[in-house]
């Protein structure tokens, strides 16, 4: 029955376009940028993507971003094919979306557009939910050309694509203004629970190491191999939004045991719209709070390099400086060839906090694994301590963390002889 319903639901035919503005002289390998649209659009489950191409252009056209010849020869094809939804691999501006969709008589959505629905459909968390709602309103607001039936629809995603329960009411400026505010207040008190939530980690003496790294890299494929967790994790671009943390027990210099905080990211994207990097700030908070941050690559990929470029660049517009404490970790070294595989575990070897690994092979897996735990190797200091009576919460602290080596009980309070890591004092201090 399942199969049958399965079978049933009609897909949106869409055709994606690349437009390779041949002016633009920072402009990215148009092959490499299509394929990354294609990957974006099947990433939505509504879509059924029937064919791409690269539109190459001197200069945009401000009225139509396209010239009109290629608007008919375009007309003509995705006519032929049953086109439903034409998605530009690029900013479109609300008049050229107006006149576009006029001449094609097609939806049509723009990068930004696009991801907004993929970010929709992926959040899990209520302030993911939340923050997306905002950025997508915040988008709408400047296409009062478009419906924003989001609001009254009660399935999945944001609207630009269409479905059930789609009317084409106005987007009406006020009307936006004044759910933002509403959505404003739900997320002030969402993100309130949070920092609780935070504060309470902040007390546990685990350092957190955050993955970081483009989407579809295979964060989500570590996290799951080396915590045993079920994060969800496809080939599929942005398959994971909002943070997981688990707790990860690791082996010591010592032979002893060593937990850490391992916090999974959203992936990072190139060209991402300004929108979504301010309304996911607070999604990546756990990376500004890490004691270490593994900055996971797709090595593999022919695009490597420049998704590394992306990646440092939205981490230091978030605030992270170019000397955080990072690992690089060079992930899919299983599907180099033997000649490129021995040449990458040659290098990796001969840089330092550099590892080549395969989350799914596991090859390297450990070696990163002990490298992790043998950075938070710290020598312990001795310190005497006085603590009132009154102070019996910071007393038990002490003594759950095992690093009271001697306790007498004073006039003042607990005397105590404490012998313990930087962090640790560093935890004590800050505690209230």
């Amino acid at each position: 029955m399942a199969e049958l319903y399965e079978h049933e639901v009609k897909k949106t035919r869409a055709w994606v376009l690349h437009p390779d503005i041949t002016s633009d002289r920072d402009r990215r390998d148009p092959q490499a940028g299509l394929e990354e649209a294609v990957a974006l659009a099947a990433a939505l489950p509504d879509l059924e993507v029937v064919g791409s191409e690269i539109v190459r252009l001197p200069k945009i056209q401000p009225g139509h971003l396209f010239g009109s010849g290629k608007i008919e020869e375009l007309a003509q094809r995705l006519e032929a094919e049953e086109i439903e939804l034409v998605l530009v691999d690029g900013p479109v501006t609300p008049v050229q979306q107006r006149n576009l969709e006029k001449d094609w008589k097609v939806k049509l959505l723009d990068r930004t557009g696009l991801i907004l629905e993929i970010f929709s459909d992926r959040a899990r968390t209520r302030e993911g939910v939340l923050q997306v709602e905002m950025a997508a309103l915040s988008y709408q607001r400047t296409r009062l050309v478009r419906a924003w039936t989001h609001l009254e629809r009660q399935r999945g995603g944001l609207g630009f694509v269409g479905g059930p329960g789609e009317t084409q009411i106005e987007a009406d400026r006020r009307a936006i203004d004044e759910h933002l505010t509403r959505l404003r207040r739900q997320l002030e008190k969402v993100v309130k629970t949070r920092e609780l939530h935070r504060a309470s980690r902040a007390k546990v003496p685990f350092p957190i190491v955050a993955l970081v790294g483009y989407t579809n890299a295979g964060k989500s494929t570590f996290f799951n191999t080396v915590t045993g967790a079920e994060v969800f994790a496809k080939d599929m671009l942005f398959a994971t939004l909002d943070p997981t943390m688990r707790q990860l027990k690791l082996k010591d210099a010592h032979g002893g045991d060593r937990e850490i905080i391992l916090s999974d990211t959203v992936g990072f994207i190139s060209n991402l719209p300004t929108q979504l990097v301010a309304a996911f700030r607070a999604t990546l908070e756990e990376v500004l709070d890490a004691d270490l941050i593994l900055h996971v690559r797709d090595i593999a990929s022919e695009e490597s390099e420049t998704q590394k470029e992306d990646v440092l660049k939205i981490l230091n517009d978030l605030g992270i400086k170019d000397d955080a404490p990072m690992f690089e970790v060079w992930n899919k070294i299983d599907l180099l060839d033997p000649e490129a595989h021995a040449a990458r575990m040659e290098r990796a070897e001969a840089e330092e906090d550099v590892f080549a690994i395969s989350a799914v092979t596991g090859e390297g897996v450990e070696a990163l694994l002990a490298a992790i735990s043998a950075y938070f190797e710290e020598d312990k200091i001795e310190r005497d301590l006085l603590l009132p009576y009154a102070q019996g919460k910071k007393r038990a602290w002490l003594f759950e963390e095992g690093v009271v080596l001697n306790e007498e009980m004073v006039e003042d309070g607990y005397a105590l002889k404490v012998l313990w890591t930087p962090r640790q004092e560093k935890k004590f201090r800050e505690m209230t």
